[in-house]
């Protein structure tokens, strides 16, 4: 297969899973078909190249061949995230395996999960981070907001003692932040009311959530619909729901919306599906919906990508990390996920939710 086809690898080519050998500089110099596939290279091609420079390798795993080499140390991890050469992302198992043959020192091997298996370790650790960050936030938000409403109080008792009108606009500066740092806190501890679950269309609400982002955003968006129109009602909270998806799509809105004069105006797709055998919150649905808010906005920042969930964070200068959060508050509540595909002109947020909660099953 290339030069490396003398070294005593010929049962390689039989495996399954796909096999990387590396010599001391992380040089490629060894590839089984699995792997040629998996990455979508050819082994003569790649041959003698780094292997961050074939795929997109996350810091984690280049710092683990690193510590094999330096120190042996042997490294399993049961979702890495692979970037291939196309921009496609896959979540794969791997391990890091120091050896010696020649000039190969590693063996890294990657297998596919199982989707399901995938996407209910992801919930059950966003579930578990939602919480403590809720928690977390909540009580920060009872801390701040006695002493805010001191600091108001003694702002406008302040205003009326000064002779000085002019002074006045300092004393207004203090009450309008403590009134927007108050609102904050509002928000933060807004969505724990009780849910107030109904049969709802979740095309009318796409429908209120278009109309809402038309009004904000007139000139610079191009929503489009692509609608399953035979899927059954779900039963929800009609205002959480709104809010959730207003808050995920004004989200990409606020990502598109600042293009240079002169192109075309950024494109938000709402997309719904049937999704068949779907495994939310540890429950096994026959029937769920998949709702997709697609856009082809500069994507998410790497440094965030991992917690774009997390209350407080944001991407966008003057954001204050909450819509995203409250959105996926609302839609765990509704025993539904939300995962994120993000790179350069492609962003699509990826929303399910049961349909047919009496027929669900344990899994």
């Amino acid at each position: 297969m290339t030069e490396a086809a003398d070294n005593p690898v010929g049962g390689l080519d039989l495996l399954f899973s796909a096999v990387i050998l590396l010599d001391a500089g992380l040089a490629i110099r060894y590839l089984n078909p699995a792997a040629e596939h998996l990455l979508a290279v050819s082994g003569k091609t790649v041959y003698g190249s780094r292997l961050d420079s074939v795929a997109g390798c996350p810091a984690t795993l280049m710092e683990a061949l690193d510590n094999a080499l330096a120190h042996g140390w042997n490294y399993s991890e049961p979702d890495t995230e692979i970037r291939r050469g196309d921009d496609q992302v896959l979540h794969l198992n791997c391990s890091v395996n120091q050896v010696e043959a020649g000039e190969i020192r590693l063996l890294v091997e990657f297998w596919s999960i199982d989707p399901q298996i995938l996407r209910a370790t992801r919930e059950e650790r966003l579930s578990e981070l939602q919480l403590a960050s809720r928690e977390l936030i909540r009580n920060l938000a009872h801390e701040i907001k006695n002493p805010l409403g001191g600091i108001r109080g003694a702002a406008q008792l302040l205003e009326h003692e000064l002779g000085n009108p002019g002074l006045r606009e300092y004393t207004q500066v203090i009450i309008k932040e403590a009134d927007r740092l108050q609102g904050l806190m509002k928000r933060l501890l807004s969505p724990h009311r009780p849910m107030q679950p109904a049969a709802v269309n979740i095309h009318e609400i796409l429908e209120r959530v278009r109309s809402l982002l038309t009004a904000e955003f007139p000139r610079s968006l191009d929503i489009r619909r692509d609608y399953d129109t035979s899927l059954p009602d779900l039963v929800g909270d009609r205002e959480q729901l709104i809010q959730a998806m207003l808050n995920v799509a004004r989200n990409a809105a606020q990502a598109i919306m600042n293009r240079p004069a002169g192109e075309a105006a950024g494109r938000i797709t709402f997309r719904t599906r049937v999704a068949r055998q779907v495994t939310l919150a540890k429950r096994r649905f026959p029937l769920a919906l998949e709702l997709q808010v697609i856009d082809d906005g500069p994507g998410i920042p790497d440094d965030i990508r991992e917690r774009m969930f997390y209350p407080l964070v944001s991407g966008r200068e003057g954001g204050n990390g909450l819509g995203l959060t409250l959105a996926q508050n609302f839609i765990l509540q509704h025993q539904g996920s939300i995962e994120c595909e993000s790179r350069p002109g492609y962003t699509c947020f990826t929303i399910r939710m049961p349909l047919a909660r009496d027929q669900k099953t344990e899994d």
